[in-house]
Formats: structure tokens, C-alpha cells, sequence
């Protein structure tokens, strides 16, 4: 409990947001609101396509707009968990703490990825298009070679394997640390989180009924909830610390590095871990409910 109350710090916005991590340390950690262009500029326009292909396809759909309400409602939540994820002043702390940094990979991979599959955006998004752009693009993504390389990444195996390689991969010590030392390889790490969570959750949770059925859902899910629970127990148990780049900096927020790394390795084990159970028992109370389901997406361009 000491130690959760100690990061309590990290998520109290400032004057300004930490860039030059290294130069600020004699000063103590300066945290605030924002992030770069690009991604303020990804955030809003992926917004505004949701909300403009919304009230375009609203009034068509008469007989279905509870379940495009909520649809709605789940990618705001999406958006909003994104927002916190890269523009809050948790962002900053990332930079300071470790365990910090895991409460926003945790954000966007358990928290924002699923929220954001479950509003249905691919759809969405066409519908923001005038009809003969809507039907362009849909024609293009009939191509073989469109539909090839789609079905290719969103197979549930292929999407599983990526988000494993992609959560692995970037936790090694060497890349890890070049993620902290890099703006373009930090950048890269995120939406390799965000991109290979997306993929998984939507083999997940928008494949029902596919080639592995839902039976293949709930291994997914436990196998996801198995080996990320081995990371974090790594790091919880490990006596020595992974990333030497966060030595003097976790001391900011009264935490030893090792202390520091023990608490983000709990927060991939212990929450990460209950994110996928959850999932799973709410898909089982899903697929029990009896009734058909409204599928919105499907609704022609």
C-alpha cells in the first residue's frame, strides 16, 4: 500500500511536460497535459471520423441504434482511456518510473485496445466518407491482396503470436532502454502495443463464430493471461534491476529501482492478469445469453 500511495505523484498534472528527462532530474519531475503534434493530431481526427460517420449513418439505422449507441459509448470510453494513456501526466512519469510506464502500457493494451474494438471504428469511419469516396474505399478493401494481408493479421493465431512478440520483444533490457533513450523508438514501442492489442482483442472479441469459435477465445484469452502474468512475475521477483536508465530517476517519487520495477511487474501481474479473466468470463455470460445479436457494422456503405 505504501508503495501505491507513493506513485499517487505521478498522476497530479503541472506547469509543463517532461522532455529532457535527464536535465531535469536535479529539479524533480515536471509533469502536465499534452504530447507531440502527430499524436494530438491521430487522436482528434479519429475522433472527429467516428462522430462524423455516426450522424451520417444514424438515421439509417432505425432499427438498430441501440446497439450503435453503444458501440458509441465504448469507443468514447476507448478514446478517452487513449487520451489518458498518451496525453495525461502519466505520460511524463513513464519517463521517470518504471511502474509508472506500466500503467500506461497496461492502459493501452487491457484497458483502451478492447474498449476500442468493441466501437466497431473501421465501420465508422467509412460512413465519415461521401458515398462515392465510401464506396471506393470499400471496393479497395475487396481486393485479394487487401483481404489476404487483413485476414492474415487478424487471424487469431497470427494476432495472438504478434502481441506476444510485441510485448516480449520491446521488454528485453536492450530495446527497452532504447525505447526511454529514443522519441522514434519510444513512439515505436507504443504503437507497437496499441497495434498488436488492437489485432488481438479483435481476433478476440469480433471473430465470434470464426474458425476457432468461441472456445478459441477463451484459450487466447488465458494463454495472453498466462505468459503476461510471467513477465510481470519476472520482474517482481527478479533481485536485480532490468533498466539502469530508471536508477536515479524512480528515487523522485521516494522509490528504490528496485522497489520501482517490483511495483510495475505487480501491475502487469496482478490488474494485467484479471483484465483477461474478466474478459473471459464476460464473454461466457455473453455467449450464454440467449437471443440474436444487432450487428451494426454490417449495415451496406
Amino acid at each position: 500500500m505504501r508503495k501505491l500511495i507513493l506513485i499517487a505523484p505521478m498522476l497530479v498534472p503541472a506547469a509543463a511536460r517532461a522532455h529532457d528527462v535527464e536535465a531535469e532530474l536535479a529539479a524533480g519531475p515536471i509533469l502536465g497535459w499534452g504530447a507531440e503534434w502527430w499524436v494530438l493530431a491521430l487522436l482528434a481526427s479519429s475522433l472527429i471520423l467516428y462522430a462524423a460517420g455516426l450522424a451520417r449513418l444514424w438515421p439509417r439505422a432505425r432499427g438498430a441504434r441501440r446497439p450503435l449507441a453503444r458501440q458509441a459509448a465504448w469507443f468514447g470510453a476507448g478514446w478517452a482511456m487513449l487520451v489518458l494513456a498518451l496525453a495525461s501526466p502519466l505520460d511524463g512519469a513513464g519517463a521517470y518510473a518504471f511502474s509508472a510506464h506500466m500503467v500506461q502500457h497496461e492502459m493501452l493494451m487491457i484497458v483502451a485496445a478492447p474498449l476500442l474494438v468493441l466501437g466497431r471504428p473501421l465501420a465508422l469511419w467509412l460512413w465519415a466518407f461521401g458515398r462515392h469516396a465510401r464506396l471506393a474505399i470499400a471496393d479497395g478493401t475487396r481486393r485479394p491482396g487487401v483481404r489476404a494481408a487483413w485476414g492474415a493479421l487478424t487471424a487469431p493465431l497470427n494476432a495472438w503470436l504478434l502481441h506476444f512478440a510485441a510485448l516480449w520483444m520491446w521488454h528485453v533490457p536492450a530495446c527497452f532502454q532504447l525505447a526511454l533513450a529514443d522519441n522514434a523508438m519510444h513512439a515505436l514501442q507504443h504503437t507497437s502495443f496499441l497495434a498488436s492489442a488492437l489485432l488481438f482483442w479483435w481476433a478476440v472479441l469480433g471473430r465470434e463464430g470464426g474458425a476457432h469459435g468461441r472456445g478459441g477465445a477463451i484459450v487466447y484469452l488465458f494463454t495472453t493471461m498466462m505468459h503476461t502474468g510471467a513477465l510481470g512475475a519476472l520482474f517482481t521477483m527478479s533481485g536485480t534491476v532490468w533498466y539502469p536508465l530508471y536508477a536515479n530517476r524512480a528515487q523522485l517519487f521516494g522509490l528504490t529501482p528496485l522497489e520501482d520495477q517490483q511495483l510495475g511487474g505487480l501491475i502487469m501481474w496482478i490488474p494485467g492478469g484479471l483484465a483477461y479473466l474478466v474478459a473471459g468470463l464476460v464473454l461466457c455470460a455473453r455467449w450464454l445469453r440467449p437471443g440474436p445479436a444487432t450487428r451494426v457494422a454490417e449495415l451496406r456503405p
